[in-house]
Protein backbone atom coordinates (compact mmCIF):
# COMPACT_ATOMS: atom_id res chain seq x y z
CA UNK A 1 0.00 0.00 0.00
CA UNK A 2 1.22 3.36 -1.06
CA UNK A 3 2.40 5.45 2.06
CA UNK A 4 4.17 8.13 3.24
CA UNK A 5 7.24 8.83 6.46
CA UNK A 6 6.57 11.56 8.70
CA UNK A 7 10.71 12.58 8.96
CA UNK A 8 9.74 15.64 11.04
CA UNK A 9 6.22 16.82 11.88
CA UNK A 10 6.31 20.66 12.07
CA UNK A 11 4.78 22.64 14.93
CA UNK A 12 0.98 20.96 14.43
CA UNK A 13 0.36 18.78 11.68
CA UNK A 14 -2.92 17.10 11.31
CA UNK A 15 -5.12 14.83 8.76
CA UNK A 16 -8.40 17.01 7.92
CA UNK A 17 -11.29 17.01 5.44
CA UNK A 18 -14.27 19.10 5.05
CA UNK A 19 -15.38 18.01 8.62
CA UNK A 20 -18.04 16.02 10.81
CA UNK A 21 -21.41 17.13 9.63
CA UNK A 22 -24.34 15.99 11.28
CA UNK A 23 -23.61 15.34 14.34
CA UNK A 24 -23.92 19.10 16.09
CA UNK A 25 -26.86 18.10 17.82
CA UNK A 26 -24.71 15.32 19.82
CA UNK A 27 -22.50 17.63 20.84
CA UNK A 28 -19.86 16.81 17.98
CA UNK A 29 -18.37 19.73 16.60
CA UNK A 30 -17.78 20.32 12.54
CA UNK A 31 -13.65 20.18 13.34
CA UNK A 32 -12.19 19.85 9.85
CA UNK A 33 -10.35 22.53 7.60
CA UNK A 34 -9.84 25.89 8.73
CA UNK A 35 -9.08 26.84 5.19
CA UNK A 36 -11.84 24.80 3.27
CA UNK A 37 -10.89 26.71 -0.26
CA UNK A 38 -7.17 26.11 0.23
CA UNK A 39 -8.04 22.12 0.75
CA UNK A 40 -10.49 22.09 -2.18
CA UNK A 41 -7.92 23.75 -4.47
CA UNK A 42 -5.17 21.13 -3.87
CA UNK A 43 -7.62 18.58 -4.02
CA UNK A 44 -8.61 19.68 -7.25
CA UNK A 45 -5.01 19.65 -8.69
CA UNK A 46 -4.12 16.22 -7.75
CA UNK A 47 -7.55 14.85 -9.18
CA UNK A 48 -8.73 14.31 -5.46
CA UNK A 49 -12.75 14.55 -4.72
CA UNK A 50 -13.06 18.42 -3.07
CA UNK A 51 -13.66 16.97 0.59
CA UNK A 52 -10.71 14.14 0.59
CA UNK A 53 -8.32 13.92 3.30
CA UNK A 54 -5.26 16.46 3.24
CA UNK A 55 -2.44 17.68 5.98
CA UNK A 56 -2.93 20.89 7.14
CA UNK A 57 0.60 22.24 9.04
CA UNK A 58 0.67 25.18 10.66
CA UNK A 59 3.48 28.07 10.98
CA UNK A 60 6.04 25.37 10.38
CA UNK A 61 5.82 22.78 8.12
CA UNK A 62 6.79 18.60 8.04
CA UNK A 63 9.36 16.57 6.48
CA UNK A 64 8.09 13.71 4.28
CA UNK A 65 9.99 10.68 2.54
CA UNK A 66 7.27 8.88 0.09
CA UNK A 67 7.25 4.84 -0.57
CA UNK A 68 6.34 5.24 -4.17
CA UNK A 69 5.91 7.62 -7.02
CA UNK A 70 2.76 9.86 -7.05
CA UNK A 71 1.19 13.46 -7.00
CA UNK A 72 0.75 16.17 -4.92
CA UNK A 73 -0.12 19.74 -4.57
CA UNK A 74 0.38 22.26 -1.86
CA UNK A 75 -1.79 24.90 -1.49
CA UNK A 76 -2.58 27.90 1.13
CA UNK A 77 0.53 29.87 3.39
CA UNK A 78 3.96 29.69 1.58
CA UNK A 79 6.30 27.89 3.75
CA UNK A 80 8.87 27.37 0.99
CA UNK A 81 8.24 23.89 0.05
CA UNK A 82 11.25 21.64 -0.98
CA UNK A 83 11.27 18.26 -3.04
CA UNK A 84 14.97 16.86 -1.96
CA UNK A 85 16.14 20.43 -1.27
CA UNK A 86 14.69 22.33 -4.45
CA UNK A 87 12.47 24.74 -3.86
CA UNK A 88 8.78 23.58 -6.04
CA UNK A 89 5.99 26.16 -6.53
CA UNK A 90 2.50 26.21 -4.69
CA UNK A 91 -0.86 26.28 -6.21
CA UNK A 92 0.14 23.12 -9.00
CA UNK A 93 0.58 19.57 -9.17
CA UNK A 94 3.87 18.06 -8.40
CA UNK A 95 5.22 14.83 -9.55
CA UNK A 96 7.35 12.62 -7.02
CA UNK A 97 8.96 9.68 -6.90
CA UNK A 98 9.83 7.19 -4.23
CA UNK A 99 11.90 8.45 -1.36
CA UNK A 100 11.73 11.56 -2.53
CA UNK A 101 11.59 13.88 0.38
CA UNK A 102 9.04 16.90 0.47
CA UNK A 103 9.95 19.67 3.01
CA UNK A 104 9.58 23.53 3.95
CA UNK A 105 12.21 26.31 4.77
CA UNK A 106 9.98 28.49 6.51
CA UNK A 107 7.26 30.35 6.69
CA UNK A 108 6.85 33.55 4.32
CA UNK A 109 3.16 34.21 3.73
CA UNK A 110 -0.22 32.77 5.50
CA UNK A 111 -0.63 30.39 8.03
CA UNK A 112 -1.87 27.05 7.41
CA UNK A 113 -0.24 25.00 4.59
CA UNK A 114 -2.65 22.25 2.65
CA UNK A 115 -0.66 19.20 1.16
CA UNK A 116 -3.29 16.97 -0.89
CA UNK A 117 -1.87 13.23 -2.37
CA UNK A 118 -2.99 12.14 -4.94
CA UNK A 119 -5.74 9.15 -4.50
CA UNK A 120 -5.77 10.98 -1.03
CA UNK A 121 -5.20 9.71 2.84
CA UNK A 122 -6.77 6.70 3.46
CA UNK A 123 -6.85 6.52 7.42
CA UNK A 124 -10.46 5.01 8.68
CA UNK A 125 -13.14 7.42 8.38
CA UNK A 126 -15.07 8.51 12.45
CA UNK A 127 -18.79 9.74 11.85
CA UNK A 128 -18.37 10.30 7.92
CA UNK A 129 -14.79 11.90 8.19
CA UNK A 130 -11.30 11.42 8.38
CA UNK A 131 -10.47 14.80 10.15
CA UNK A 132 -8.72 14.86 13.43
CA UNK A 133 -10.68 16.72 16.19
CA UNK A 134 -7.84 16.81 18.89
CA UNK A 135 -9.95 17.80 21.95
CA UNK A 136 -11.63 14.02 22.38
CA UNK A 137 -8.64 12.75 20.34
CA UNK A 138 -10.84 11.28 17.66
CA UNK A 139 -9.91 10.38 13.93
CA UNK A 140 -7.33 11.71 11.60
CA UNK A 141 -4.59 9.43 12.80
CA UNK A 142 -4.86 8.00 15.80
CA UNK A 143 -6.41 11.25 17.06
CA UNK A 144 -3.39 13.25 17.42
CA UNK A 145 -0.95 15.74 15.10
CA UNK A 146 1.29 13.51 13.37
CA UNK A 147 5.09 12.19 15.03
CA UNK A 148 8.33 11.27 14.01
CA UNK A 149 8.11 7.75 12.03
CA UNK A 150 4.62 7.90 11.81
CA UNK A 151 3.17 5.71 8.77
CA UNK A 152 0.20 7.47 7.08
CA UNK A 153 -1.58 5.00 4.40
CA UNK A 154 -2.59 6.49 1.39
CA UNK A 155 -5.42 5.80 -1.44
CA UNK A 156 -4.37 4.22 -4.76
CA UNK A 157 -4.45 5.37 -7.89
CA UNK A 158 -6.37 4.52 -10.40
CA UNK A 159 -5.19 7.05 -13.23
CA UNK A 160 -2.69 9.23 -14.24
CA UNK A 161 -2.77 12.44 -12.88
CA UNK A 162 -2.74 15.24 -15.29
CA UNK A 163 -0.56 18.60 -14.06
CA UNK A 164 -2.65 21.61 -13.23
CA UNK A 165 -2.62 25.22 -12.08
CA UNK A 166 -4.35 27.42 -10.31
CA UNK A 167 -4.75 30.31 -12.05
CA UNK A 168 -3.63 33.61 -10.59
CA UNK A 169 -7.23 35.14 -10.00
CA UNK A 170 -7.82 32.38 -7.67
CA UNK A 171 -5.10 32.73 -5.75
CA UNK A 172 -5.50 34.36 -2.24
CA UNK A 173 -3.27 37.60 -1.15
CA UNK A 174 -2.09 36.72 2.40
CA UNK A 175 -1.55 39.94 4.57
CA UNK A 176 -0.68 40.50 8.27
CA UNK A 177 -3.63 43.19 7.84
CA UNK A 178 -7.02 42.24 6.23
CA UNK A 179 -10.49 43.51 5.86
CA UNK A 180 -13.04 40.83 6.80
CA UNK A 181 -16.18 41.21 5.35
CA UNK A 182 -19.45 40.21 8.05
CA UNK A 183 -22.78 39.95 8.55
CA UNK A 184 -25.44 41.12 11.09
CA UNK A 185 -25.14 38.34 13.80
CA UNK A 186 -29.14 37.56 15.74
CA UNK A 187 -28.03 39.45 18.98
CA UNK A 188 -26.44 42.56 16.98
CA UNK A 189 -29.95 44.96 17.98
CA UNK A 190 -28.68 44.23 21.52
CA UNK A 191 -25.86 46.40 21.08
CA UNK A 192 -26.20 50.02 21.01
CA UNK A 193 -25.45 52.33 18.35
CA UNK A 194 -22.04 53.06 19.90
CA UNK A 195 -20.90 49.87 20.49
CA UNK A 196 -21.62 48.88 16.64
CA UNK A 197 -19.37 51.75 15.30
CA UNK A 198 -16.35 50.69 17.85
CA UNK A 199 -16.73 47.26 16.23
CA UNK A 200 -16.74 48.40 13.03
CA UNK A 201 -14.42 51.12 12.91
CA UNK A 202 -11.77 50.18 15.21
CA UNK A 203 -8.72 47.46 14.42
CA UNK A 204 -7.91 44.36 16.59
CA UNK A 205 -5.43 42.01 16.96
CA UNK A 206 -5.21 38.21 16.74
CA UNK A 207 -3.94 37.66 20.15
CA UNK A 208 -2.08 34.36 21.57
CA UNK A 209 -4.98 32.52 23.53
CA UNK A 210 -6.05 31.61 19.18
CA UNK A 211 -6.48 28.11 18.11
CA UNK A 212 -8.45 26.37 15.77
CA UNK A 213 -11.46 26.69 18.18
CA UNK A 214 -11.58 29.97 18.20
CA UNK A 215 -9.56 33.75 17.45
CA UNK A 216 -9.45 35.51 20.41
CA UNK A 217 -8.95 39.65 19.52
CA UNK A 218 -7.55 42.35 21.33
CA UNK A 219 -8.76 45.96 20.74
CA UNK A 220 -11.04 48.52 21.56
CA UNK A 221 -13.78 47.49 23.99
CA UNK A 222 -17.02 47.00 22.60
CA UNK A 223 -19.88 48.16 25.37
CA UNK A 224 -22.16 45.10 26.32
CA UNK A 225 -25.76 45.49 25.88
CA UNK A 226 -28.22 46.07 29.07
CA UNK A 227 -28.39 42.27 29.68
CA UNK A 228 -25.30 41.83 29.62
CA UNK A 229 -22.90 39.44 27.48
CA UNK A 230 -25.29 35.71 28.29
CA UNK A 231 -27.55 34.86 26.54
CA UNK A 232 -29.45 31.13 26.76
CA UNK A 233 -27.05 28.91 24.53
CA UNK A 234 -27.68 28.64 21.08
CA UNK A 235 -26.35 27.03 18.07
CA UNK A 236 -22.56 29.23 16.30
CA UNK A 237 -21.58 28.51 13.04
CA UNK A 238 -18.41 29.11 11.25
CA UNK A 239 -17.14 32.07 11.86
CA UNK A 240 -19.66 33.51 14.80
CA UNK A 241 -18.23 36.38 16.48
CA UNK A 242 -19.07 36.19 20.33
CA UNK A 243 -18.58 39.21 22.79
CA UNK A 244 -17.90 37.81 26.04
CA UNK A 245 -18.18 39.95 29.48
CA UNK A 246 -14.59 41.65 28.77
CA UNK A 247 -16.09 43.73 25.87
CA UNK A 248 -12.79 41.47 22.85
CA UNK A 249 -14.11 39.90 20.49
CA UNK A 250 -14.03 35.85 19.40
CA UNK A 251 -14.35 34.33 16.33
CA UNK A 252 -15.17 30.97 16.39
CA UNK A 253 -13.47 29.04 13.70
CA UNK A 254 -13.10 25.12 12.92
CA UNK A 255 -12.82 23.28 16.11
CA UNK A 256 -15.68 25.55 17.59
CA UNK A 257 -18.22 24.68 20.17
CA UNK A 258 -21.80 23.46 19.08
CA UNK A 259 -23.28 26.00 21.19
CA UNK A 260 -22.31 29.52 23.04
CA UNK A 261 -23.87 31.59 25.60
CA UNK A 262 -22.68 34.83 24.59
CA UNK A 263 -24.39 37.29 22.12
CA UNK A 264 -23.58 36.39 18.76
CA UNK A 265 -22.68 40.12 17.04
CA UNK A 266 -21.96 39.08 13.76
CA UNK A 267 -20.91 36.55 11.48
CA UNK A 268 -17.90 36.24 8.88
CA UNK A 269 -18.61 35.66 5.21
CA UNK A 270 -17.83 31.99 4.32
CA UNK A 271 -15.68 33.64 1.47
CA UNK A 272 -13.81 35.49 3.81
CA UNK A 273 -12.92 32.40 6.55
CA UNK A 274 -10.39 31.19 4.09
CA UNK A 275 -8.60 34.75 4.87
CA UNK A 276 -9.06 34.75 8.47
CA UNK A 277 -8.17 30.99 8.69
CA UNK A 278 -4.48 32.56 7.22
CA UNK A 279 -3.54 34.82 9.88
CA UNK A 280 -1.63 34.79 13.18
CA UNK A 281 -1.14 35.80 16.23
CA UNK A 282 0.14 39.58 16.02
CA UNK A 283 -1.87 40.03 12.52
CA UNK A 284 -4.71 42.92 12.70
CA UNK A 285 -8.40 42.83 11.45
CA UNK A 286 -10.68 44.95 10.51
CA UNK A 287 -14.68 44.61 9.47
CA UNK A 288 -16.85 45.75 7.05
CA UNK A 289 -20.37 45.27 6.91
CA UNK A 290 -22.06 44.10 4.18
CA UNK A 291 -25.12 42.60 2.88
CA UNK A 292 -26.80 38.63 2.86
CA UNK A 293 -26.99 39.66 -1.07
CA UNK A 294 -23.60 40.69 -1.67
CA UNK A 295 -22.33 37.91 0.80
CA UNK A 296 -24.62 35.15 -1.47
CA UNK A 297 -23.03 36.94 -4.67
CA UNK A 298 -19.10 36.54 -3.43
CA UNK A 299 -20.40 32.59 -2.89
CA UNK A 300 -21.57 32.44 -6.54
CA UNK A 301 -18.56 34.35 -8.27
CA UNK A 302 -16.61 31.60 -6.47
CA UNK A 303 -18.21 28.85 -7.58
CA UNK A 304 -18.48 30.07 -11.51
CA UNK A 305 -14.62 30.61 -11.68
CA UNK A 306 -14.07 27.40 -9.94
CA UNK A 307 -16.38 25.37 -12.11
CA UNK A 308 -14.85 27.09 -15.36
CA UNK A 309 -10.59 26.55 -14.55
CA UNK A 310 -11.25 23.54 -13.88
Amino acid sequence: MPHIIIHTPGLLTTIQDQGRHGYQRFGMPVAGAMDLFSMALCNILVGNPHDAACMEATLIGPEIIFSSSGAIAICGADMGPCINGKPISLWTTMEVKKDDRLSFTGLKTGCRTYIAFAGGIDVPMVMNSRSTYLRAKISGFKGRALKLGDKIPLGSLHQKVSIKQVPSVLVPQYRAFQTIQILPGPEEKRFNLESIRTFLSSEYMISEQSDRMGYRLTGPKIELPEAGADIISAGVSPGTIQVPGNGQPIVLMADRQTTGGYTRIANVVSVHLSLLAQMKPGDRIRFKAITLDKAQELVSIRKQVLAKMF
